[in-house]
C-alpha cells in the first residue's frame, strides 16, 4: 500500500481520469478527498470507495471561486488534520476555433478553470503543507501543451497547459526546501466519453467524420491506441509515492508514444 497514512484531494475527482485517480489512490490506502462542482458525481466516487474499504470525503468546490477553493483546503484539514498530495486534474476542453474567430469570454474561461484554479489549490493546500514540511502536487497537463508542438484550433487549451508546465516547474523550485515535490503528468488523447466528445467537435470543426479523426490522430501514436484513465492513475500513484522520491519539476509522458500532432 504505497499511500498509506497519506490524504489525497483530486479536483475534477467525479469522472474520467480524477475518478479513475481517486479509486486507484484508496486503493494503495490513501484518504482521498474529491472535490468539483458536480456533488452527484462527487457522491458516486465516494461510494465506490467506501464500498471497496477505502475512505473518502466529497466536498462541493467550484475551483475558480476563491473563498471555495480555501473551503476544500480547511474541511479536509478539519476531517483529517493534514494534505499530504493534491491532484489538480480538474479543468475543461474549451473551444474548437481559429484564433481570428476566438471570442474572449471563451479564452478567458479556459485559462481561469484549467491554469488560475491550479494556482489557486496549489497556494492553499500548500498553506498546510509548508508547516508540516511535506507534501506533492501533481498536476494534469496535456501533450498539446508540453511545448513540442501547437495545438490548432485550441489554442486557449494550449496556453493554459503550457502555463500549467511553468506553474509546476516554478513551484518546484519555489517548495523544494520544504520537502514538497511538484511534478505533472502530460497525456494526449484519453480513451473515455470526454475525449469521444472533443473528437467529435473537432471533426466537425475540420470538416471530417468522427471515425476519419480518430484514425488520423491514432496514426501518431505509437501504441496505435489513445491512453486509458488507468494509466495515468498509475502514473499519479508512482508520482505521489515515496517510489519517485527524487522526482520534482518534471512533466512525464503518458501519451502512448504521441510523435507527430495531427491538428
Amino acid at each position: 500500500m504505497r499511500l498509506r497514512d497519506k490524504v489525497a484531494i483530486i479536483t475534477g475527482g467525479g469522472i474520467n481520469v480524477g475518478k479513475a485517480i481517486a479509486t486507484t489512490f484508496a486503493s494503495e490506502a490513501a484518504t482521498v478527498v474529491v472535490a468539483s462542482r458536480n456533488i452527484a458525481n462527487l457522491e458516486k466516487s465516494v461510494e465506490e470507495i467506501k464500498e471497496k474499504g477505502g475512505s473518502a470525503k466529497a466536498i462541493q468546490t467550484d475551483i475558480t471561486d476563491e473563498k471555495q477553493v480555501q473551503n476544500m483546503a480547511k474541511e479536509a484539514i478539519k476531517a483529517y488534520g493534514q494534505i499530504d498530495i493534491l491532484v489538480n486534474n480538474a479543468g475543461i476542453a474549451g473551444p474548437h476555433a481559429n484564433v481570428v474567430d476566438m471570442k474572449l469570454d471563451e479564452w478567458n474561461e479556459v485559462l481561469n478553470v484549467d491554469l488560475t484554479a491550479s494556482m489557486l489549490c496549489a497556494r492553499e493546500v500548500l498553506k498546510y503543507m509548508i508547516p508540516q514540511r511535506s507534501g506533492n502536487i501533481i498536476n494534469i497537463a496535456a501533450e498539446g501543451g508540453d511545448g513540442r508542438s501547437g495545438y490548432p484550433m485550441r489554442s486557449p487549451y494550449c496556453c493554459a497547459k503550457m502555463g500549467l508546465i511553468g506553474l509546476t516547474e516554478t513551484l518546484s523550485v519555489e517548495v523544494g526546501k520544504y520537502n514538497i515535490r511538484v511534478n505533472a503528468i502530460s497525456p494526449a488523447g484519453i480513451a473515455g466519453e470526454r475525449s469521444k466528445q472533443i473528437l467529435e467537435t473537432k471533426a466537425k470543426a475540420m470538416g471530417l467524420s468522427p471515425e476519419e479523426m480518430d484514425r488520423r490522430i491514432a496514426e501518431n501514436y505509437s501504441l496505435g491506441r489513445h491512453t486509458q484513465p488507468s494509466e495515468i492513475a498509475s502514473c499519479a500513484v508512482f508520482l505521489a509515492s515515496d517510489e519517485s522520491s527524487a522526482i520534482t519539476g518534471q512533466t512525464v509522458a503518458t501519451h502512448c508514444g504521441q510523435h507527430i500532432f495531427f491538428g
